[in-house]
């Protein structure tokens, strides 16, 4: 058994903790280095990486990076796809007990714009065709170092300079407390909060998924999620490694490609979300696939339909489906679904991890009764200690060590958790959250909106698509302008898939406030 024992982290929150576990993330490789070096930690294409080629490539860059001055406690901001060189570069600026900042690679420039100016990056390694969306030098000089992978961009020098032979960089004294990255989620307010991601909580979240569902070096995952995301880095990339197993890298997710990978590297566990799980199905010849080492099929994100788990259950009789749930702000799991127990609690998102602790608490704070509904808190060591330089989003969204998700849901007397309602207004588009405010405030500035709402639609393959309801000054504008006035400013997974345009103004209360339940109504009838 891992044994556990209570310590107190960040000041003053007491803890249960692993009392064995790797110090930071630098220690996590070098262990799987030590352990395995010649075994494979990376698979991308016809390219297979050893865990000492990693090891090797992440020394390189180590030390490039602290030959131009980046050093512990500095921010290096990564806009790459799934790709090794975000694996390596991440442990890179860990070794350095510098602070990668991962930025999805479909955000545009003003929102990149926003999050490197924040963070206060240095550095910035991104993909060469996403130049255009970085701040030019003029504009944004604290950004010094850039560095472009897969070709070359006007401004940023060659990723190969970082690869060129260099001395070591000298050890840093890394605390796990230290932050070792900063994701940044989208606000409910239109500006994203950076979560600070520590050695500590990542370790955790590593040590829940490899114990609760049993990885091993044998076992091999499939990188199907962006690795900027959460559950890429901390689901799939970093368990594997302490696992000292082995991640089949997937730049983009297109179903027939994943039941080939899946099949040809005999993929034994991942993560992906229901809609990817949906499209795998719908393909024609998904029985000519050999899935049969695919041993744990995990999910989160979203509720995974009935129809989906009865076919998987049906044609993959040796996959065990789990769910999860978590956010950045855990470091991915607050609950994993034990192996075995999804059938019998198809309602739950799982138990509380074994670190963990989740509070169900009504709104004046007080504890509700077990299978009650009420909003969630969690803590435990995966539990981020804030928000970078953001003093007042702290004060609203922790408490005692435990972080307000502001999901509605009950825990019975069991330990399993059900999740009822998702936070005010969020939109899952296919495991993408989409903040209905941020949307809305993007149109808000469009010359020929009055007033605007956005809300989700149903959608079978992708759970939900976005819904704008717009309140236009004439009808002189179009569906089309709206989405190429959008294109610029956010991800395209946020652009409205349908707008609705009314005469009159958006339904409102006594209030003022404008009534959603109203336009899902309408969405309803028109369905």
């Amino acid at each position: 058994m891992h044994r556990m024992r209570d310590e107190v982290h960040y000041g003053d929150r007491v803890m249960r903790c692993y009392a064995e576990r790797p110090a930071h993330v630098d220690a996590l490789l070098r262990a799987a280095v030590r352990a395995r070096p010649d075994a494979e930690a990376l698979t991308e294409g016809e390219t297979r990486i050893t865990y000492a080629e990693l090891d090797a490539a992440v020394g390189r860059i180590a030390g490039n990076l602290a030959a131009i001055g980046i050093g512990k406690g500095d921010r290096v901001a990564l806009i790459l796809g799934n790709r090794s060189e975000f694996v390596s570069a991440t442990f890179a600026v860990a070794r350095l007990g510098a602070i990668s900042v991962p930025l999805n690679i479909r955000q545009r420039q003003p929102e990149n714009d926003y999050v490197l100016r924040h963070s206060g990056a240095k550095a910035v390694i991104h993909e060469a065709d996403l130049a255009a969306e970085i701040p030019d030098v003029a504009s944004l000089p604290e950004l010094a170092h850039r560095f472009a992978v897969g070709g070359s961009a006007a401004g940023s020098r060659p990723f190969a300079d970082l690869q060129r032979p260099v001395a070591a960089p000298a050890p840093v004294d890394i605390a796990e407390e230290d932050t070792f990255s900063i994701l940044y989620t989208s606000g409910t307010t239109g500006r994203p909060k950076g979560a600070m991601l520590t050695h500590l909580g990542t370790m955790h979240s590593c040590l829940h998924f490899v114990l609760g569902w049993g990885l091993g070096p044998e076992d091999v995952s499939i990188l199907a999620v962006p690795a900027s995301h959460v559950t890429g880095l901390v689901a799939v990339i970093l368990p594997m490694v302490l696992a000292q197993g082995r991640t089949v890298i997937m730049p983009a997710f297109k179903a027939r490609t994943y039941l080939e990978l899946a099949a040809a590297e005999r993929v034994t566990y991942t993560i992906i979300v229901p809609a990817m799980y949906n499209l795998c199905l719908l393909d024609p010849e998904f029985d000519r696939f050999d899935l049969s080492r695919w041993r744990v099929g995990a999910y989160g994100g979203a509720p995974m339909p009935e129809a989906t788990i009865k076919t998987l259950a049906q044609k993959l009789p040796r996959m065990v489906l789990c769910n999860a749930y978590g956010a950045t702000e855990t470091t991915s799991p607050t609950t994993m679904m034990p192996l075995g127990q999804g059938i019998a609690h198809s309602d739950s998102v799982g138990k509380v991890v074994a670190c963990g602790e989740v509070r169900i608490m009504d709104d004046e704070g007080r504890e509700v009764a077990p299978g009650e509904p009420g909003e969630i808190w969690t803590a435990g060591p995966m539990v981020i200690p804030g928000y970078w330089n953001n003093p007042e989003a702290n004060a609203a969204n922790f408490v005692g060590g435990f972080w307000k998700s502001g999901d509605i849901g009950s825990k019975d007397a069991d330990g399993y958790l059900k999740v009822f309602d998702r936070k005010k207004d969020m939109i899952n588009r296919a495991g993408f959250k989409v903040y209905s405010a941020e949307v809305e405030n993007v149109l808000s500035h469009h010359p020929e909106i009055v007033e605007c709402a956005v809300i989700g639609r149903p959608d079978p393959v992708l759970g939900e698509k976005t819904h704008a309801f717009i309140v236009p000054k004439s009808g002189a504008v179009s569906e089309a302008d709206i989405r190429a006035f959008c294109r610029t400013r956010m991800a395209d997974y946020k652009i409205p898939d349908r707008i609705t345009f009314l005469a009159d103004a958006l339904p409102r209360n006594a209030n003022g406030k404008i009534q959603k339940p109203a336009l899902r109504e309408m969405i309803a009838a028109e369905a």
